[in-house]
């Protein structure tokens, strides 16, 4: 196929050679026009050599490669990258080998074993930039992250549904707020493939209500997987708060785990019902170890001198571009301190960081802050990170973005 082609400036071709998959407005020296944005594009280095292709982006990340390799994006393209994407799950054992509905509660604890709830696409991680698929059950939930992708949505869903064969019956296709405005796309929420209103998956034995309808990212946290895991074994007789709740699923594995009280906090009254609707669906109504409270966190942390034994602070994004880092770093140390002021002796902290451009020591040295303002002695017992279905691109260190650390609060 003819693609257009991008020049690059002389000596900007550095990063490429070691694979990075990102191509930045600065770094273009000529543009064939007219061009469409999210349309493929070849990269030629100043003196006319190939190095790359991808989609073409108006902004700051003007391209996002799709192959170093000089080959035609189509259909096989697409399938051989998801088969790639689907062998590394299938190496971790978080593929189940059937899907089956959500178990009821008359079936066999043996039954509920199992997790249909797992990454199958994370972008660059995956030699796939823009693009993110979930799979919940039987539905895959795919999202795009540039005009790009989102041009190629139907292309891909159909290369999708070829290579995931049975495990999956719908696509849902959600958008509709991860895409440049500017660009002026239309985009809606919509089934790809099939429809349904089953949206409750497991994860580790647990169900989830899973609202990829109007739900953040693609209705579920499942990069916390791992996480909700470890936190579950340290909640025996603790009494657990649970900040920036959203579906409750640290909540719903603190009272598996036998957590003596649980409380969770959300600004959302959406993300509050889930939350209940969760503890729900996994404990009778006769347990009433578990509260949620539609509250500002900041606020509620205030306004209350109950003191835990162990806390989760899982926010939302403080920075989401470079100018906002400072600021955000200010955010985090005083939502630590905070939850450090509430937590009793020999209580355990929780603390996540999810935004991308604060780097894993950035983050470090605010809780660090937050520890000494405190005046409490910590240590680290857990450093921790996105679960292994959501891979890193060793050559795009910018994929690691989620960073937690569990502190001994003396």
């Amino acid at each position: 196929m003819n693609y257009k082609q991008i020049i690059l400036k002389r000596g900007k071709e550095d990063s490429l050679l070691r694979f990075h998959p990102w191509i930045f407005s600065g770094a273009i020296a000529h543009i064939d026009l007219p061009i469409d944005e999210g349309e493929v594009v070849r990269v030629l280095t100043h003196d006319k050599r190939f190095i790359a292709v991808g989609h073409y982006q108006i902004g700051s990340i003007a391209v996002r490669v799709l192959s170093f390799n000089d080959i035609t994006i189509d259909t096989a393209f697409w399938k051989r990258r998801l088969e790639a994407a689907l062998s590394v799950r299938q190496t971790l054992g978080v593929v189940p080998e059937a899907v089956a509905d959500a178990p009821t509660d008359g079936q066999t604890a043996a039954s509920q074993t199992r997790n249909t709830i797992y990454r199958l696409v994370h972008g660059e991680g995956d030699n796939l930039p823009g693009l993110v698929v979930d799979c919940y059950g039987r539905t895959a939930v795919m999202q795009a992250h540039s005009v790009g992708m989102h041009l190629c949505r139907k292309q891909v869903a159909d290369a999708l549904a070829e290579v995931m064969q049975e495990r999956i019956d719908n696509i849902f296709y959600k958008s509709e707020t991860t895409l440049p405005f500017k660009a002026e796309l239309g985009q809606e929420n919509e089934f790809l493939l099939g429809g349904t209103t089953e949206n409750v998956a497991l994860e580790n034995g647990l169900r989830f209500r899973v609202d990829w309808l109007k739900g953040q990212k693609t209705g579920f946290f499942v990069d916390q997987r791992d996480n909700r895991s470890l936190l579950e074994s340290y909640s025996r007789g603790r009494k657990v708060l649970n900040m920036f709740c959203y579906t409750g699923g640290f909540s719903v594995y603190a009272m598996r785990g036998g957590a003596r009280l649980v409380h969770s906090v959300d600004s959302s009254a959406k993300a509050v019902e889930l939350t209940n609707s969760n503890i729900a669906l996994n404990f009778p109504a006769s347990d009433q170890r578990h509260e949620a409270f539609c509250e500002d966190a900041f606020r509620y942390l205030d306004s209350h001198d109950q003191t835990y034994d162990l806390i989760i602070l899982d926010p939302p994004a403080f920075a989401k571009h470079r100018g906002a880092l400072k600021n955000a770093l200010k955010g985090y140390t005083r939502l630590n301190l905070k939850g450090l002021q509430h937590i009793q002796s020999g209580g355990l902290l929780f603390t996540f960081s999810c935004s991308q451009v604060v780097s894993k020591e950035q983050f470090r040295q605010a809780v660090f802050t937050a520890a000494a303002q405190a005046r409490r002695k910590v240590r680290i017992l857990h450093q921790l990170h996105q679960p292994a279905d959501h891979p890193i691109n060793i050559y795009h260190p910018e994929g690691e973005y989620l960073k937690g650390l569990v502190l001994y609060v003396e």
